[in-house]
């Protein structure tokens, strides 16, 4: 990738502290424990909860024995007139009674528990979405976005089926097992008891120990989609570098190759799944058999009425239909905790850039009565602290390719310098380093005499705007982008802003005005028009220390005297750094650097460098002849 000219994305190492390849998964208890916090939140919805869970089960658990009642009750001779008499009217109302009791207690445990739920998932969400925007530059020039979406969206469904398959089904449905097995016991004799255990033993293991089997395939088809979906996330972000090399065809393949190894791998987990459901259904079946032979050997003997055979198969049917979906409900709360160690693994990845615990907001170090600049658009007074300085700096993006080489210079407050030099030398890695998205290796870097290891980055990076040349805009309307710059800001202040960076003619010529939406990244508007917009909401944040990253690259002659002119006035006693190729944008600077391979070769005014004759008055003579056309003034052509 360039950046202003610089090739600033070789292979990027690991950070310092990652550890190579990837991290290994928590366990499936550290996962939970991890959850546990933000449930307990709301530990008072989790215990009415609990409460309403074994009042359903209670419930649920009495209509077998209330049909009992009922059937027993039902044996009479035929022919008997009395029989509409002696079926108890309140056994029929307490059946329905239990009926309705246990839909209504379950849907109270999941009213209550609902804010519980997206309440947790809510925060992990914000959570995860705030430490990524405190990750470093290094992290999310490394990253794919469509497969780490993909992680946050599958770590958030996650949340809420991890909870909703334990608490409302495998809870539920070990209190339920717990009651119907002490009530057989009591009730009869202890082979029913010994009889369901066993079942229930045999086909927990069987089904962990095949489910477990399948997860490698359930996460590798995982895996093959988030694959599949960042290739496809990647080739429509580059829309139109796909049409320029006519590669359609080409992204379509790769896509497909993705798409491939993802149904092999469901293939393989759909397989898999179908000798689970089988075998799950053979033990239910044979344990079935069991109770019901037991059972009706209990009634051809005496032991047992008729009522006790209906119950045994009612509690029997009750306990088998839920855990004939366990093996669904183990795989998918195995895979909701897979899912959410994806999304803990984010939230925990180490900051490569953080804050120190002592760090203060830079402001708040500055004398009282200095101008300060900032969000609330004042300008920096005559008499502002803000300088920046570079002492010594040595940086590396990766160890064996140094970047800069003992960089010193002083911006003093007020004035600007200017950064020229060929490509590769290490221009737009200064911005990088002022806006503390990097660390310095050796050295360091003041603003107001003040280390930016030292202080809080929100409050440097408040302090400085930036207008870079590759321009990205949201997916929103040109007034959101602008407003971008000071989200505070009013229309009118907008529009003078927009003034400023002479895009407002524009705007307004279009049919919906402010309201145009500029499309992903910006790719609405032309180049030219995506660097004003940048120009606009960086005078709307009026900093008290400017950055322009070849800030004028992208648009035309008349434009761009134009708008010189206005980012002059803007510069007008602030702290200004100007990285330029056009060594026509700089003739004005308080002092230009020239760089070269990551040193400082020259430094002095426009003029000095010429006189000396040297790499800048090289570049000087190259750029004049290439820009000055016949009967044009030396004078025109540097806009003097």
């Amino acid at each position: 990738m360039r950046r202003g000219g610089e090739l600033t994305s070789p292979p990027i190492p690991v950070a310092p502290g990652a550890a190579a390849g990837k991290p290994a998964p928590r366990s499936d208890w550290s996962t939970l424990r991890r959850l546990f916090p933000y449930l307990w939140q709301y530990k008072w919805r989790v215990l009415a909860a609990l409460a309403f869970m074994v009042c359903a089960k209670l419930a649920n658990v009495s209509v077998p024995l209330l049909l009992k009642e009922l059937v027993d009750t039902m044996d009479l001779k035929p022919g008997d007139a009395t029989a509409l008499l002696v079926v108890p009217a309140g056994l029929l109302l307490g059946y329905g009674a239990l009926r309705l009791s246990t839909t209504l207690f379950t849907e109270l445990r999941e009213l209550v528990f609902s804010k519980a739920t997206q309440g947790a998932a809510r925060t992990i969400a914000l959570e995860t979405f705030q430490h990524l925007h405190a990750l470093s530059l290094r992290f999310h020039l490394e990253r794919q976005t469509g497969g780490m979406t993909r992680d946050i969206e599958r770590g958030v469904r996650g949340i809420e089926s991890l909870i909703s398959y334990s608490l409302y089904s495998i809870v539920p449905t070990l209190i339920e097992v717990a009651l119907v097995l002490t009530i057989l016991a009591v009730k009869f004799d202890a082979w029913f008891a010994w009889i369901t255990i066993a079942a229930l033993v045999v086909y927990i293991v069987f089904t962990v120990t095949v489910t477990e089997w399948r997860t490698q395939f359930r996460r590798e088809a995982n895996e093959f989609d988030s694959a599949a979906h960042t290739k496809a996330v990647d080739s429509l972000l580059n829309y139109e570098t796909v049409k320029y090399f006519n590669n359609e065809g080409f992204e379509a393949g790769r896509y497909d190759e993705s798409l491939q190894r993802l149904r092999r791998a469901r293939l393989k987990s759909q397989t898999t799944l179908s000798l689970l459901n089988t075998g799950q259904q053979v033990i239910i079946a044979v344990g079935l058999v069991a109770m019901l032979w037991r059972a009706t050997m209990g009634v051809a003997e005496g032991r047992m009425t008729l009522g006790d055979l209906v119950m045994v198969n009612a509690f029997m049917i009750q306990l088998y239909i839920p855990l004939n979906f366990l093996g669904v409900l183990y795989r998918e709360i195995k895979q909701s905790l897979t899912d959410l160690d994806k999304m803990f693994t984010l939230m925990e990845k180490e900051r490569e850039i953080a804050d120190r615990p002592e760090a203060r907001p830079l402001l708040d170090l500055l004398p009282p009565a200095a101008g300060r600049g900032g969000g609330g658009g004042a300008r920096a007074s005559a008499a502002s602290p803000w300088s920046v300085r570079f002492e010594h700096v040595d940086f590396s993006y990766e160890p064996n390719r140094q970047i800069l080489h003992d960089v010193s210079f002083e911006i003093p407050a007020g004035k600007t310098v200017a950064v020229v030099g060929p490509s590769g030398s290490g221009k737009s890695t200064l911005a990088r380093l002022l806006y503390r998205f990097y660390d310095v290796q050796q050295g360091r870097i003041t603003i107001a005499g003040h280390d930016v290891r030292d202080v809080t980055q929100s409050s440097v990076r408040q302090s400085i705007g930036i207008v870079p040349q590759d321009t990205v805009l949201f997916n929103d309307t040109v007034e959101y982008n602008i407003a971008y710059g000071r989200t505070g800001a009013t229309r009118a202040e907008v529009e003078e802003a927009a003034r400023a960076a002479r895009i407002h003619g524009f705007i307004e010529s279009t049919p919906k005005g402010y309201q145009t939406m500029v499309g992903e990244r910006g790719l609405k508007l032309s180049g030219g028009e995506k660097q004003r917009v940048a120009i606009a909401r960086t005078l709307l944040k009026n900093p008290p220390i400017l950055i322009f990253d070849e800030a004028t690259s992208a648009l035309d002659s008349a434009n761009e005297k134009a708008i010189q002119a206005e980012l002059k006035s803007a510069a007008q006693n602030k702290t200004t750094l100007v990285v330029a190729h056009r060594l026509s944008t700089v003739v004005d600077a308080h002092e230009i650097l020239v760089l070269e391979l990551g040193r400082i070769i020259e430094r002095g005014t426009h003029q000095q460098l010429l006189a000396q004759g040297g790499r800048y008055a090289d570049m000087w003579a190259l750029q004049r002849s290439s820009e000055k056309e016949p009967g044009q003034s030396f004078q025109e052509v540097i806009g003097m």
